[in-house]
């Protein structure tokens, strides 16, 4: 004990205190609190002794304020998480699309006349199923060439997900004096809402952690392209994304597929390769590969990361 604080006791004692309590600050932030009993007949008495924390008077240190920081960043990272996964389940929960765009239910140019209906992947009738799985083969086999085997194995598993979301494009009857046999095969059990002649199979999922619209599929039948519905379809596709808050819209093509590399890289407006692409992670394994991974992007965020390619941003 120091020589000023015995004085104060020793003048406490002697002013007949019967319990002093005495505080003595340490170098770690702590106070050491000792209770003194005292009567006339009796010597002083230790009766108790703990260690309290005392309010710091010294400025935060460096560490301190990096924990601090690591604190809230952290915090920053798990509540824009949660967002996006809301933002994710709130797209996914809405069945149809079409009716926040009624113009798009419909198409009738160039020759065509026809409507759009939507529907979920768990939701599809066999004869549906055939029929996806049929014009898959006819349209992707060549494409897909020794690949397809195995690729039409993982296409039959995703098409029917719970997150797989279709738009069916339905001829309006009566329109088609011509119809493949596909069509009369697979899509007679819908006659009236039209023989099925294209789809789009998209999902709502996480790319480099931006939430995206992803293009599975985008097949329509050989007679109704070029007629301007591809590009009809993927601006409902972009609208949808849009409206769901989605940082992009993404799709894989097969290098071979030379009419859809065309197609989305100079029919549509702003799809580039995306830096995910392999081509563009490490060209050498890119070479090898054969596929190209596409976006378009609405925000700073999705072009930085998914077109530029700046780790940074995330």
């Amino acid at each position: 004990m120091l020589e000023d604080e015995t004085a104060v006791v020793s003048k406490m004692l002697e002013d007949h205190y019967s319990c002093i309590n005495i505080n003595f600050p340490t170098h770690n932030a702590f106070l050491i609190r000792v209770c003194v009993r005292y009567t006339p007949q009796e010597p002083t008495i230790l009766i108790a002794c703990s260690s309290v924390a005392m309010e710091s008077k010294r400025l935060p240190s460096k560490h301190s304020n990096d924990n601090r920081e690591k604190r809230v960043k952290r915090k920053e990272i798990l509540e824009k998480k949660k967002a996006i996964d809301e933002c994710i389940k709130s797209a996914s929960a809405d069945k149809d699309p079409l009716a926040s765009f009624p113009p798009f239910r419909s198409y009738n140019r160039n020759g065509l006349s026809v409507h759009l209906k939507a529907q979920c992947g768990d939701k599809l009738s066999l004869a549906i199923k055939q029929y996806i799985m049929s014009l898959l083969k006819d349209n992707m086999e060549e494409p897909y060439g020794s690949d397809w085997p195995t690729e039409e194995k993982v296409k039959r598993r995703e098409m029917v997900i719970p997150e797989a979301r279709y738009i069916f494009v339905h001829e309006t009857p009566n329109e088609c004096s011509y119809r493949t046999e596909r069509e009369q095969t697979y899509t007679n059990c819908i006659e009236d809402k039209g023989h099925i002649v294209g789809f789009v199979h998209y999902r709502f999922t996480l790319e480099e952690e931006i939430p995206v619209l992803y293009v599975y599929e985008l097949q329509l039948e050989p007679r109704v392209q070029a007629k301007g519905l591809g590009k009809f379809l993927m601006q409902l596709i972009e609208l949808v994304a849009h409206k769901n808050r989605m940082g992009a819209v993404m799709l894989t093509v097969q290098k071979a597929n030379s009419l859809a590399m065309n197609f989305y890289l100079n029919k549509l407006s702003r799809y580039v390769i995306a830096a995910v692409s392999p081509s563009r992670v490490d060209p050498l394994i890119g070479v090898e590969k054969r596929y190209e991974i596409l976006c378009k992007t609405f925000d700073h965020e999705a072009k930085a990361i998914l077109e530029i390619g700046d780790i940074a941003q995330k």
